[in-house]
């Protein structure tokens, strides 16, 4: 099978051929019909993140087809739609899973990152972690929820009953979670690069209530603001906009570092929390939510062998909405 491997960080992909993987006990082996590109493959492939092993395969925001199951597996048969996130396996030991937070799980493994991922024809996932797609969303539809949408619903969660939400870095996550949150009756406001007046009226299409620059001040005091941009210097910014109780959601693996600010900003109770990874409650609550909500994501496709485009469009600020590979297959 055709993969886009990772040989050395801060290096392209390198297109190869590799052995169709075979699944070992409780697992299952997916065709990959598409894989969606996240900030977090770039990051990895840019060096921001350490390797945890090379050469690998980045890409868990997987929307496949089983194509055969492990010794003991029997959660899915051949033929069913699946998708694999970030969350690859946890022990089910630790502190954190005994607490319902296997996200922070101490030995956890992650898809794309410790897991080969989905820049390939096929993968191996844990079945217990292989989420049901649902209905209506084809592969291209379906891959972006498996993590900017996942993620960002976690982030939505950690910003709690915020009427006014502000959504920094209105890229693939925010563009998914703004349709949620609209459809919860808040209100969105979009704050997107400096210049980019095609992203403002982008967040505009999807009813946000104001869209301006990431420098800008909204027209009201925010109860909760998401930065999904990896900029650091969001944070002060965003507690700027918040309302004394506000809440400030760092919603990436990665960010730059944040600049000292003043305890004012903080103070009157404004919480700066960030969010780590999911679980798969939140897969499950927001799979069901997604097609409730209307919730549908705004794509480019790349054929599997152009990830290196892909990524270098992500990186460039590029993509409106999310960057989709797709596979080709031999007719």
């Amino acid at each position: 099978m055709r993969v886009m491997q990772l040989d050395a960080q801060r290096q392209p992909l390198r297109l190869t051929e590799r052995p169709a993987p075979q699944p070992g006990p409780g697992e299952v082996v997916v065709r990959v019909d598409a894989c969606a590109v996240c900030r977090t493959d770039l990051h990895l492939v840019d060096g921001d993140l350490p390797a945890a092993r090379l050469p690998s395969v980045p890409g868990h925001e997987i929307a496949g087809t089983v194509l055969g199951t492990g010794p003991g597996a029997s959660r899915w048969r051949a033929g069913d739609r699946v998708g694999v996130a970030w969350l690859g396996w946890t022990c089910g030991e630790c502190v954190h899973c005994a607490r319902g937070a296997e996200n922070l799980c101490e030995r956890a493994r992650f898809t794309g990152w410790q897991i080969d991922g989905g820049y390939a024809e096929q993968v191996v996932a844990d079945e217990r972690f292989a989420f049901a797609l649902p209905d209506g969303y084809d592969a291209v539809a379906a891959a972006p929820l498996l993590c900017a949408g996942l993620i960002g619903y976690r982030a939505l969660r950690a910003a709690e009953n915020a009427r006014r939400l502000g959504l920094y870095g209105f890229g693939a996550a925010a563009h998914l979670i703004a349709q949620a949150a609209r459809f919860e009756g808040r209100e969105v406001y979009a704050f997107v690069r400096l210049g980019d007046a095609a992203g403002a009226g982008f967040a505009r299409t999807l009813g946000a209530a104001w869209a301006g620059g990431s420098d800008e001040t909204p027209p009201q005091p925010l109860d909760a603001a998401i930065i999904f941009a990896p900029v650091g210097a969001l944070v002060p910014t965003a507690l700027k906009a918040v309302r004394p109780g506000g809440v400030v959601v760092c919603a990436g693996i990665h960010m730059s570092e944040i600049p000292s600010f003043p305890y004012e900003l903080l103070w009157k109770e404004r919480v700066v929390r960030s969010v780590a990874n999911l679980t798969r409650r939140d897969g499950e609550e927001f799979l069901a939510l997604a097609p409730r909500a209307g919730v549908r994501a705004r794509t480019t496709t790349w054929p599997l062998a152009r990830a290196n485009d892909a990524l270098t469009a992500l990186r460039t600020g590029r993509v409106t909405g999310a960057a989709v590979l797709v596979p080709e297959r031999a007719s």
